[in-house]
């Protein structure tokens, strides 16, 4: 091997890295910034609902844990959730679910009225596993449709709950991979 193989080899160039990176093709260790802070994709997860997929990305920072999920309906939908105690909803909301199978078409969630939106059944998959996990929710959205609560049921009585609002791939920025 002489001089000049050992200078071209040098001067090859690295791939590049960043290129291509978007939050839809995010993984855990990602590092992304989002009102003011930075955040780190913690978990990659999809839903099913009967061949169509939500995809979820659990994102943490030092004081704050919130979900950004993505959806291809005729257009990109990205929103923004935060989870709530279920205790925060109305215990007769979720008695009419365990009883009946739905909750009322019209919910209170602090002070403000919400419409159920759309009621879906599917699976839960969470870091890309093969096996996923039987679920169905509830999406209200209130009058401005700038907010949302969902109503999610993994069990019998086991419930979870979340609100969050719209939110838009160019809030999202400086979108860097945790480890190079």
């Amino acid at each position: 091997m002489g001089l000049m193989d050992l200078l071209k080899k040098k001067g090859q160039k690295k791939p590049d890295i960043i290129k291509g990176l978007s939050i839809k093709t995010m993984k855990a260790g990602f590092l992304l910034d989002f009102d003011l802070k930075t955040w780190e994709v913690t978990s990659v997860n999809h839903y099913d609902w009967g061949g169509d997929l939500t995809y979820e990305w659990q994102l943490k920072t030092h004081d704050d844990t919130l979900y950004l999920e993505f959806e291809d309906d005729d257009e990109d939908l990205f929103s923004v959730s935060r989870k709530i105690p279920i205790g925060k909803i109305d215990k007769k909301i979720i008695d009419q679910i365990i009883k009946d199978g739905d909750p009322p078409e019209e919910i209170q969630f602090d002070g403000t009225p919400y419409f159920l939106d759309e009621t879906a059944g599917g699976k839960f998959y969470k870091d890309r596993g093969e096996m996923g996990k039987e679920m169905v929710k509830w999406d209200f959205i209130d009058d401005s449709g700038k907010k949302y609560l969902t109503i999610e049921q993994w069990g019998e009585a086991d419930f979870e709950a979340s609100e969050g609002y719209p939110a838009y791939e160019y809030q999202f920025t400086n979108l860097l991979p945790g480890k190079l």
